[in-house]
């Protein structure tokens, strides 16, 4: 394995090269990227539709083509799914990403190309390994295992008649690797794409405990579940009881801050490292490429064009897009992508902001349907993410799930929000934490404070502390165990804390 380790460390590392071009020339490799896209697919339906042939700039592309979601694609995917092609993509699509987004019954499933799992999703893994071996050269990565924590959701058949397969796009990728990748991985494909989540679990927590595993990837969430079964079934009280080389956890899907003081419960070792990715359904676009600071390099080089939207344009019907070249440091944006699997100016749902625009490098700051402005406050997730890691970090609490909605006006009551938090270590002072989480939020949110000055338009949180594994069992009773499934943090509706108060008993109430 030593050999090993120093072989493939030596090959990672020549991609950075690559990386450090396209960090140089950002617009010049996004503006060619656009063009070859659009050559690539000027053949097909949607093509011919929009007139690609006739498409030089990036004006008469945004003139021709529209702003579009997935209801806008889905009669195209829909026949893609029932075996037709040359629809939206040059390349036969056979694979679909299958991806609920939230906790919602409709499942969307995204076109996986052949180009989007190699130039994509595949050189995002690698590269991901490339920045982490250089920026820490004495890494023994390949020394032992790498555990993936992928999804619930086995690989099926659409049908008897159709060559066309869909799961998580963490399956997808799984059953996709490279036979090298699956020698150096743990557990095997026949536990890794298991669709039962709770005997997935059992079976991965008694096979990998007994691996050398040297990385973690997997969303922060579900590897918690994970960990904490090992360490039961292990009888240790600290991960690197189990597993003494393990040395990086590669995190993404929901924001790491507010398990960062789970993961040093779990894990005590100044010398653990994190790098967070951006990696969804749609594509790969983001790497922490540095060994400080929380903001992730954009990715412009596998095959994704991108276009962003200021945020209070998020809902117009026609709404304006930034070339990367326009964008502003520290401004929210709704974030429109352009991929090698079909998906033409498409509305992925995510909102970032720049932190640097030398190299591009972002923060996921929410979704464009997860926020709280019932009454012109405009919380979006970040915010609340923020008060709630502060306000753990001041009570010595150390926090599990979270959702916050709108708690609406009636007569004789003011509106205000609604949280439902579940603790892992509860805060020394149930009041104290909600009197903080209120107090940051004002801080960090001008719209939020205006509305909370004297009470006038808004009454103090209203807030729920539930026991240990209600979110769990909620998730469960929905069928959304595992994967990239996840609790909605914040909703402009009553949908997701009415259904969780009905399913639970409150433990206390403040």
């Amino acid at each position: 394995m030593e050999i090993l380790n120093s072989i493939l460390t030596w090959v990672m590392k020549k991609r950075i090269h690559q990386i450090e071009l396209f960090m140089k020339y950002p617009h010049e490799v996004q503006e060619e990227l656009r063009q070859k896209l659009i050559r690539s697919a000027s053949r097909t339906e949607y093509g011919h539709k929009y007139g690609f042939s006739e498409i030089d700039t990036r004006e008469q592309y945004i003139r021709n083509v529209p702003i579009v979601t997935y209801e806008d694609l889905f009669p195209y995917i829909e026949r893609l799914m029932a075996g037709e092609q040359q629809l939206l993509w040059q390349s036969d699509i056979n694979w679909f990403a299958k991806s609920s987004g939230t906790t919602n019954a409709k499942s969307k499933f995204i076109p996986v190309s052949p180009e989007a799992l190699d130039d994509c999703h595949f050189k995002g893994g690698k590269d991901l390994i490339s920045i982490y071996v250089n920026n820490y050269p004495d890494s023994r990565l390949f020394s032992g295992k790498g555990l993936t924590i992928g999804g619930s959701q086995q690989i099926n058949q659409f049908d008897k008649n159709s060559n066309s397969y869909y799961g998580d796009v963490s399956a997808v990728i799984i059953k996709n690797l490279p036979l090298w990748a699956q020698f150096v991985s743990t557990p095997g494909l026949d536990i890794a794409l298991m669709e039962e989540w709770e005997e997935k679990i059992e079976k991965m927590a008694k096979v990998t405990a007994k691996e050398n595993v040297t990385s973690i990837s997997g969303v922060p969430t579900w590897t918690v579940v994970l960990l904490q079964k090992i360490l039961e079934n292990e009888g240790k009280d600290s991960i690197l009881d189990v597993w003494p080389n393990l040395e990086v956890f590669v995190h993404g899907a929901v924001a790491f801050t507010p398990y960062e003081a789970l993961f040093k419960k779990l894990i005590p070792s100044d010398g653990m490292r994190y790098m967070e990715t951006y990696n969804a359904s749609e594509g790969f676009f983001g790497i922490k490429d540095q060994t400080d600071g929380k903001d992730m390099l954009l990715m412009l080089d596998y095959g994704i064009y991108y276009e962003f939207i200021p945020f209070d344009e998020i809902d117009s019907d026609n709404p304006k897009t930034l070339s990367l070249d326009e964008v502003q440091l520290g401004v929210n944006y709704a974030m429109v992508i352009t991929t090698n699997a079909g998906l033409w100016r498409y509305k992925i749902g995510d909102t970032i902001k720049f932190t640097s625009v030398n190299p591009y490098r972002i923060m996921i700051t929410g979704r464009t349907k997860h926020f709280i402005n019932a009454f012109g406050e405009e919380l979006i997730i970040e915010n609340a993410e923020t008060a709630i890691t502060i306000a753990c970090e001041h009570t010595g609490a150390i926090v599990n799930n979270f959702t916050a909605g709108p708690r609406y006006l009636k007569a004789g009551t003011k509106g205000g929000h609604e949280w439902i938090i579940e603790f892992k270590t509860a805060p020394n002072d149930l009041n104290e934490f909600g009197r903080i989480l209120d107090t940051v939020l004002k801080e960090v949110n001008s719209d939020y404070e205006a509305k909370r000055y004297k009470n006038i338009a808004l009454d103090e949180p209203h807030i729920h502390f539930v026991k240990e594994g209600t979110f769990y069992n909620w998730l469960k009773r929905k069928g959304k165990l595992g994967g990239q499934h996840k609790v909605p943090r914040l909703a402009n509706d009553r949908e997701y804390i009415n259904d969780i108060l009905k399913s639970i008993e409150v433990a206390t109430t403040v």
